[in-house]
């Protein structure tokens, strides 16, 4: 009888546990038209990123996106993000033949009626994951110009007359990114800005670390997009240490 009962209860235990999960991945009423609604079946954490294999109601992937605490099992939703093909990460180790980059990945349903609000107050720009929030500015940095290049500053205060064109420019390394889409990404402020803009973005093959004080020499581009989440109003490209 006792052995009865116990089975009784397992089976009332797993039930209750089929029900919870259904409820729980339930889909979520009025999402905007271009937003997911996925389950972490697994999750992956690593220095900077964190990388979760999803499942929708057709689908299962891989995505990845900034460090953040990911629970497999919960339901999460994303809308903006880019597909990248054979990604290697070497942190890892490992390749994934497809992989999203996902930039606003959260346990919040994103509604139409959040995407409406955040339309009618002017869409933020997404910015890469490398450095997706801009570095704060950092205080006490004071670096001399390198003789025959130009400062931040100068480089904001006129950006499209640098447009395309190679520049040199000293700074200090505040931030690092290594082997993401293929090219390191750099930081560097050098205690120079213009209005807000005080941190310039560097893609080079090169290796640094943060507190180097560092001689670029690279192209400039202006609003350039990457795709994959990866927008910059100015960036340095293809940079090598003088």
């Amino acid at each position: 009888m006792k052995q009865a009962f116990k089975y009784l209860a397992l089976y009332i235990a797993l039930i209750l546990l089929m029900v919870s999960c259904q409820m729980g991945n339930k889909k979520v009423k009025n999402l905007a038209p271009n937003a997911h609604q996925v389950v972490a079946e697994e999750v992956i954490q690593t220095s900077n990123y964190t990388y979760v294999r999803v499942s929708d109601d057709e689908n299962e992937y891989w995505l990845a996106t900034e460090s953040m605490d990911v629970k497999k099992g919960e339901t999460y939703f994303w809308s903006a993000g880019g597909e990248m093909l054979n990604f290697t990460s070497k942190e890892l180790k490992r390749t994934f033949p497809r992989i999203m980059f996902v930039a606003d990945f959260t346990d919040k349903p994103i509604t139409t009626d959040m995407q409406a609000g955040a339309s009618n107050a002017g869409k933020p720009k997404l910015q890469s994951m490398a450095g997706r929030q801009q570095p704060m500015e950092k205080q006490g940095i004071k670096v001399e110009p390198v003789k025959g290049g130009i400062t931040i500053a100068a480089l904001y205060s006129k950006r499209s007359s640098y447009a395309g064109k190679t520049v040199m420019i000293r700074g200090e390394v505040v931030k690092f990114a290594a082997n993401i889409m293929n090219r390191n990404w750099v930081h560097i402020q050098d205690g120079t800005k213009n209005a807000s803009d005080y941190d310039l973005a560097v893609t080079t093959k090169e290796t640094f670390k943060v507190g180097d004080i560092v001689v670029f020499e690279g192209v400039i581009a202006v609003k350039k997009d990457f795709g994959a989440g990866y927008t910059y109003e100015v960036i340095m490209e293809e940079a090598k240490k003088k």
